[in-house]
């Protein structure tokens, strides 16, 4: 049994949950370490933290930050160029934008009180300045009216962007992690209390109380804790212990270790790995994203351009060594690529009081 479960979990750990939801994106795992700045600066995550709390002192001084790939450096938004000087003080770029982060909030109060349609989705963009609002064939009639109407009066601080498919679950079946007739993908191992864990996606803890490593196979795990909608993560114990590595399977022989969570931003490069489609690699889009999917909206979600296909939901998003997000559901496939969300694990650790092995 020991052993069957290290060839799952090491799997798991990097493959997406069978519930992918999908809008037209698709999950594509992403990036080695970003290259240096001319002047040193990494896409390191104390750098991204550091321009998050600078946007954060600002208050509406600032509209977000994010990683040019181009140029190596951190950008910070500004709406007053007087803190310009802040700003570079952190080795950051500044770059002054019309809308502030709050009125882009107020905007997506705005679509959430008056937009919540099925097959629609929204983040902010820093490097646009605006609020994306992504919307799928589903949305058609009355409904494309009613968007239409509200996007039209936010103006420009929303730009509109259609996907190539609907936003939905997918479920399927494959090699992975099994309960009942659904296949998903184990995200990462944890630990609760001393005791061994995984997590993966909401939609998946959802379909099954009990999973296995091969499909009809002998259990490893019972589902303990799942939520979805409203976020998207679950928490399986394991049955008994055994070897639990903390690393996600590459695909090709090889695993990368995982040694810490940490929060996503824009223009990250990240990687995902899942049961379905393997390794894909992709940018961070937007953050706090919402997914208004046909079984309900999902919320602080980190939005991307990887590819995902079924069978993937639930799997490990990372960036390089660092622990970054679950699978959640998208749009597309890996063969015409697409849009994806990503449930964040510092979030879930932090809801199911779970570590890192």
């Amino acid at each position: 049994m020991a052993q069957s479960r290290k060839a799952l979990t090491t799997r798991a750990l990097t493959a997406a949950s069978v519930a992918a939801l999908t809008t037209g994106a698709a999950l594509l795992p992403g990036a080695g370490p970003a290259a240096a700045a001319p002047d040193g600066v990494r896409a390191t995550p104390a750098a991204a933290r550091a321009a998050s709390a600078l946007v954060a002192r600002l208050g509406d001084r600032a509209a977000g930050s994010y990683y040019d790939t181009a140029a190596h450096r951190f950008v910070v938004n500004i709406t007053d160029p007087s803190a310009a000087g802040s700003v570079r003080a952190t080795g950051a770029v500044p770059r002054t934008v019309r809308h502030s982060t709050a009125q882009l909030r107020g905007a997506i109060g705005t679509l959430t009180r008056r937009a919540r349609i099925a097959g629609t989705a929204w983040s902010i963009d820093p490097r646009q300045d605006k609020v994306v609002v992504t919307v799928d064939p589903t949305v058609t009639g009355a409904q494309r009216t009613r968007l239409n109407s509200v996007v039209g009066a936010l103006g420009d601080k929303v730009a509109v962007r259609r996907a190539a498919s609907a936003f939905k679950p997918l479920l399927a079946g494959g090699d992975a992690i099994w309960g009942g007739g659904v296949r998903c993908s184990l995200g990462f191992n944890v630990s609760v209390n001393g005791a061994p864990y995984f997590l993966t996606a909401g939609h998946c803890g959802n379909a099954a109380s009990s999973w296995s490593d091969s499909q009809g196979g002998g259990e490893v795990g019972q589902t303990v804790d799942s939520h979805f909608p409203g976020t998207d993560y679950a928490l399986v114990q394991y049955d008994s212990g055994g070897d639990n590595p903390s690393a996600v399977d590459l695909y090709d022989g090889s695993s990368q270790q995982i040694t810490h969570a940490a929060d996503a931003y824009v223009g990250e490069s990240v990687t995902r790995s899942g049961s379905t489609s393997g390794v894909h690699s992709g940018t961070v889009n937007g953050l706090d994203a919402t997914v208004n999917y046909q079984e309900g909206s999902v919320s602080g979600l980190i939005d991307t351009d990887v590819c995902a296909e079924p069978g993937d939901s639930g799997g490990a998003l990372f960036d390089s060594d660092a622990a970054i997000g679950l699978t959640s559901g998208g749009s597309g496939d890996c063969t015409s690529g697409g849009e994806t969300f990503f449930q964040p694990v510092p979030a879930a650790l932090s809801a199911e009081g779970a570590t890192l092995p």
